[in-house]
């Protein structure tokens, strides 16, 4: 018996692997109901478009019209596409018109250009105008690839690889990577079918990531020749080669599959599959956290800017970024940091206040109070000019200490304008490199937790300190 088999004969990857695929993949009845519920929106869509006068036609698109889609997800995307010689304008009035004829109680989102989004039958529906194009290279939208993404892929994925690609999915999910949108900058659906497609399997990609990956890792599946891609992992769109379908996937992304690709070739089983289910920390937890890790934390917390996410995190990674590298140019040594937002679903959910969603940026410091003096050096003695000008600026200045030599420097202490992670929070914050909402929303307004106050945030941000006080890939 070989080491990768158990005593019954069967490989316990391949049994695991199993075990999930019965899970996550859609049954025939709802299969079924899926179906029904996306002939319908497509035959009120063809009926809508047959009363424009302009030539259109209508096209499933997305997960559900490949295959590939998770059991318990309720999205259909449905397509109207439009000649390319019509107004940008024009495209999007009668791409409305048809949403609004198609999902009357629906409403109106923007992505790139507005589309309806509503609901029939317990899904979720997103209709969507584009352009009807012979070549994904001569897109005017984002949206207009998304047919040939459709196309390219039915024409390759069987029942098999279909079903490989739904246990990928569930596993991506399940660690945390799954997901193009700017907060996950994870792994998209089209991505991760092009991923088990270009290596055959659910278990092959995980071979090829524990084994070969060495980031910057570089795919072309259609070897339209080598572009140039500054990204930890390239995947050359086989309907566009000038477009990378992994742009968005943070080095973080790419490690996180590598490692958990590792840890269940080398320990088979079905929790890698679900993702975390961490209980959310009171206050009091978030206060012994601390203690026990002897830190000094600070927090900033503010209304969220009223953005879309895409357009928030970024903005959110920008501004943690500024205040973290601020603190570590003060000397207070940032051990880790981390950005919190709510959505305003979420606010009104938890009945907090007026409903305003909050957001934070936290930045946990090794130093939580420095000296009343800094050091600060001045040019050698023997460069007059320079030396001369340094001594005579600090010479009467009955502030600081010297000025004084130091081998063949001149030297001062002088007084320390910021000696806490608060004091900077509180004082020098729009100093900081910071994104234009969150300056915006600052500016009207802050909080400074500081040290064991940071336990304020436990409510609403619970889920979201469990997962930093118990960190793991």
């Amino acid at each position: 018996m070989s080491d990768d088999a158990d005593a019954g004969g069967e490989d316990p990857f391949d049994r695991v692997v199993a075990g999930v695929r019965e899970r996550v993949l859609p049954d025939d009845a709802e299969r079924a109901e899926m179906e029904r519920a996306a002939t319908e929106v497509v035959e009120r869509a063809e009926a809508a478009v047959a009363d424009l006068d302009v030539e259109a036609d209508v096209v499933r698109v997305g997960s559900t019209a490949r295959g590939t889609w998770l059991s318990g997800d309720r999205d259909l995307d449905v397509f109207v596409r439009f000649p390319p010689d019509i107004e940008r304008a024009e495209l999007e009035r009668y791409g409305l018109e048809v949403g609004h004829t198609v999902l009357p109680d629906g409403h109106e989102e923007y992505a790139e250009h507005p589309y309806v989004k509503g609901e029939v039958d317990g899904f979720d529906v997103d209709l969507v105008p584009c352009y009807r194009l012979d070549d994904a290279t001569a897109i005017r939208s984002a949206v207009d690839r998304t047919p040939f993404h459709t196309q390219y892929l039915r024409e390759r994925l069987d029942g098999a690889l279909a079903a490989e690609v739904v246990v990928a999915k569930a596993f991506l999910k399940g660690i945390g990577a799954y997901g193009s949108d700017l907060r996950t900058k994870g792994f998209s659906g089209y991505l991760t079918e092009l991923l088990v497609l270009e290596y055959g399997g659910f278990r092959a990609l995980c071979e090829a990531a524990a084994d070969e990956w060495h980031p910057p890792v570089e795919l072309d599946p259609s070897c339209h020749g080598r572009a140039s891609f500054d990204d930890p992992l390239v995947v050359i769109d086989p309907t566009d080669p000038e477009r990378n379908v992994a742009a968005v996937c943070s080095a973080e992304a790419v490690g996180r599959l590598i490692h958990y690709a590792r840890d269940l070739l080398a320990d088979p089983r079905a929790a890698p599959f679900e993702p975390r289910d961490l209980e959310p920390l009171d206050a009091a937890a978030v206060r012994d956290a601390v203690a026990d890790r002897g830190t000094h934390p600070v927090a900033i917390r503010f209304r969220a800017p009223d953005v879309v996410d895409d357009q928030l995190y970024p903005q959110l990674d920008r501004s943690l970024a500024g205040l973290r590298d601020e603190l570590e140019r003060r000397g207070f040594e940032p051990v880790r940091a981390d950005r919190f937002a709510q959505d305003a679903a979420t606010s009104d959910a938890a009945g907090e206040g007026d409903g305003e969603p909050v957001a934070a940026l936290l930045v946990e410091c090794a130093v939580a109070e420095l000296p009343a003096v800094e050091r600060h050096g001045g040019p050698p003695v023997a460069v007059r000019q320079h030396a001369e000008g340094f001594y005579g600026k600090y010479a009467d200045d009955e502030t600081v200490y010297g000025p004084f030599l130091d081998g063949d420097r001149y030297v001062v202490e002088r007084p320390r304008d910021v000696r806490t992670p608060a004091g900077l929070a509180e004082t020098e914050l729009f100093d900081c490199s910071l994104g234009p909402h969150v300056e915006s929303s600052l500016e009207d307004g802050y909080d400074v937790l500081a040290g064991a106050a940071v336990a304020e945030l436990a409510e609403p941000f619970g889920a979201e300190l469990a997962a930093y006080f118990d960190p793991v890939p």
